[in-house]
């Protein structure tokens, strides 16, 4: 299984988990059945774009960042997303032979005299080892000019510009690995302050906490080992609601602001961390509610 297709199963399974629900259950809320699903879930098979979009809904979850593993791995598994295999050369045709021609006996003419114009008499041997001597430098000098034609067709086909101006030279030069598009777009350092899901963080994470707070509000505190960061998410909340992340003396926060906000997933800005950092999440709820916090360790 390729990693596209291991990143959005992983992904499935999480919010599957979420809801709560079994295979059999998932299949009488949705258009697919439970042996779907279970492919689905285990990336045995590439799941629809509607299964994706249903199993958000039932977890709550904004499918903007499923869909955008969705569009990877499917743009993998039917080849959209590799590169267009460069058609042969042609063949070029071989030279062959020049006519051959059939010669009467030497004297005069007779039964095996060619037709059409009188037959020549027979040369000497002199001339004929002249004349094979001629027709030999004839044929190599023809193949040779065939190979000359054909590295001068293979050139140009190589060489021909697409619409788009490129060639197919450019195409054909070794090409090394470069950035997935789901690889993430910043790492460590140059993550500080930015947002997970802008940045691609959020692809993979660990979750390191959920918290369920007395106001009805969900809390969870993340990971990603690639980019070397944490932050937390809330969803359930409501307007005036605030939640920070403190590490290594450095404090994220955000707050939820509009009714919006309050019906998705708002994120706090990353901070940097290692593994064995030690994290302080903090809830401040709008109106009269007390602060909760808790702390979680990076593994």
């Amino acid at each position: 299984m390729t990693p596209e297709r291991t990143r959005l199963a992983a992904s499935l399974r999480e919010l599957r988990a979420r809801t709560g629900l079994s295979l059999a259950a998932l299949a009488t809320k949705t258009a697919f059945s439970k042996s779907s699903w279970e492919r689905y879930l285990n990336g045995k098979s590439l799941p629809p774009r509607q299964a994706v979009q249903e199993l958000c809904r039932l977890a709550g979850e904004p499918d903007g960042r499923c869909l955008a593993l969705w569009e990877i791995a499917e743009s993998e598994w039917s080849g959209r997303g590799k590169e267009p295999a460069a058609a042969p050369p042609a063949a070029t045709p071989s030279p062959t032979a020049a006519t051959t021609t059939t010669a009467g006996p030497a004297t005069g003419t007779g039964p095996g005299t060619t037709t059409g114009a009188s037959a020549a008499a027979a040369p000497a041997p002199a001339s004929r080892l002249a004349g094979h001597r001629s027709v030999v430098a004839v044929a190599v000098l023809a193949s040779v000019c065939a190979m000359a034609v054909g590295v001068v067709a293979v050139a140009v086909a190589l060489l021909r510009p697409y619409a788009d101006g490129a060639s197919r030279a450019s195409e054909q030069a070794p090409r090394y690995p470069g950035p997935s598009p789901s690889d993430p777009r910043c790492r460590g350092a140059a993550c500080e302050g930015r947002d997970p899901m802008g940045m691609r963080c959020a692809a993979s994470p660990v979750t390191l906490a959920t918290r369920h707070t007395a106001g009805g509000a969900w809390l969870e505190v993340r990971y990603s080992k690639e980019c070397g960061t944490s932050w937390a998410r809330m969803w359930g909340t409501r307007v005036g609601d605030r939640l920070e992340v403190t590490a290594a003396g450095r404090v994220r926060g955000a707050e939820i602001r509009t009714a919006a906000d309050a019906d998705a997933f708002v994120y706090t800005p990353m901070t940097v961390t290692a593994p064995g950092t030690t994290i302080r999440t903090c809830f401040r709820p709008a109106g009269a509610g007390g602060l909760e916090c808790f702390t979680s360790v990076t593994r």
